[in-house]
């Protein structure tokens, strides 16, 4: 056990309320409360409301069983949450814990930002953690944030009811079967797949299939040349292509990639979104018709390869202040939390989402099967077995390489030349290299 954790466990307990403040005004982090305790701040992105809940909740817990140390929960607004940090950090009182995406733990580490928790947290608290995941989370040799939670950006949705109407007793493996699939299910009003067609949800959402297409992204290695001219994204821009020319797919973005509601309201057979889609499907009444017929799987991959990744994972961590003054208690309270040995916490966490977003600890993740409530659940065992042992860590370059290969990616898909989309999409991560000084500084 963790030494902090050791010394806090023994001290006994103590009625320490959570301090949850608004998200208006920066506390003044002053590292101890009047009653003489050691204070850690802890930030937390908004995020929905039960996970709101359930922070507040165990920030409580935790300073009701010991009386060392106080936790002061923050609630900060997606919207606003990088003007104030910024804000905060300039002023000295940057949050000693807080939530961050999978995306900025590489660049927080090579800015300096965040604290080796290697150094911090016991050994054993980092073997638990899911072998793909744990890169996400390693520099080298330190681990710089403990993760709480993975969601993939690419599943296969599908409707059982109209696939079987259709004579298709399976959900499609290889892209070829997808589109063959879709032809099939297109028929009046409904067309037979959804996918993101604009570049801003193409950005991200194209991540796993990029992957899967080539091997590696379109800016690789130490970032110093761009890869995306790889005659293997053409593959990938042509079965785009196909969907949104041959009609296949809606086509009109009227909702975001990340918005599930073309499924939701009948108008597709199939549809590419990420496993939140699961809570939004489930949560609106009048979709009760379609959520029964819904089924999930693994989007099919380019050969049918069931292991070869077509997604990439999302999801959140906490991070400790590589400037905090409290550092050993900050990371105290992030293995309390996220890394303990008894797993009912996070059992409850991962319950409370609707088996929407999912452990990135093999412990958690065997003792989440177990409870009668997964038992009961058709979509986790596909998702936790089928999906996230597989998906890759979202690219960690600048959105600027992103989005000039899905530009590129959108031109082809809505007819464009496919080669010559894609000389345009290496010409523009070319300039993004030589602009912001890439070269020599990647690690993907």
């Amino acid at each position: 056990m963790h030494k902090r954790i050791t010394r806090l466990a023994t001290v006994g307990i103590a009625a320490a309320a959570v301090g949850v403040m608004l998200a208006g005004c920066t506390p003044a982090n002053s590292n101890t409360t009047e009653d003489g305790k050691s204070k850690v701040v802890f930030w937390q992105q908004k995020f929905e409301d039960y996970q709101q809940d359930w922070f507040k909740a165990q920030v409580a817990e935790f300073n009701e069983s010991q009386d060392e140390v106080e936790v002061e929960l923050l609630v900060v607004p997606a919207d606003t949450w990088d003007q104030k940090l910024k804000a905060a950090q300039a002023a000295g009182k940057a949050p000693d814990v807080k939530t961050t995406s999978y995306g900025n733990v590489k660049p927080m580490q090579a800015t300096g930002q965040i604290a080796n928790l290697s150094e911090l947290m016991d050994a054993d608290a980092f073997s638990d953690i899911a072998e793909n995941i744990a890169p996400f989370v390693t520099v080298d040799d330190g681990v710089y944030a403990y993760p709480l939670l993975v969601e993939p950006s690419t599943v296969l949705f599908y409707r059982t009811d109209l696939l079987s109407a259709a004579g298709i007793d399976a959900p499609p493996t290889t892209w070829d079967e997808l589109l063959d699939d879709a032809r099939t299910l297109t028929k009046g009003d409904v067309y037979g797949m959804n996918i993101a067609q604009t570049a801003p949800d193409l950005g991200w959402s194209s991540w796993g299939l990029q992957y899967n297409a080539a091997g590696d992204f379109p800016l690789r290695g130490d970032w110093s040349e761009a890869s995306a001219d790889d005659p293997a994204y053409e593959d990938l821009a042509k079965f785009y292509q196909t969907l949104y020319t041959e009609k296949l797919m809606p086509q009109e973005a009227t909702y975001p990639y990340a918005d599930c509601s073309f499924f939701g309201e009948g108008k597709v057979a199939m549809s590419a979104c990420g496993s939140w889609a699961l809570g939004q499907l489930s949560a609106n009444p009048d979709w009760a018709g379609v959520w029964e017929n819904t089924a999930v799987a693994a989007f099919p991959s380019s050969d049918g390869d069931p292991t070869s990744p077509t997604s990439t994972l999302g999801g959140w961590t906490l991070t400790v202040d590589a400037k905090s003054k409290v550092q050993e208690d900050s990371a105290a309270f992030v293995q309390w939390l996220l890394a303990d040995d008894d797993t009912d916490r996070l059992v409850d966490f991962f319950t409370a989402t609707g088996f929407s977003k999912y452990p990135a600890r093999v412990s958690v993740t065997d003792a989440l099967a177990a409870t009668p409530e997964a038992a009961d659940n058709p979509f986790l065992a596909t998702i936790t077995e089928d999906i996230v042992p597989y998906a890759k860590a979202e690219p960690s370059y600048p959105w600027d390489v992103s989005l000039a290969f899905a530009t590129s990616l959108e031109k082809a898909m809505r007819g464009g030349d496919i080669p010559a989309a894609m000389s345009e999409a290496q010409a523009a991560i070319e300039d993004v290299i030589e602009k912001q000084k890439l070269a020599g500084t990647g690690s993907d």
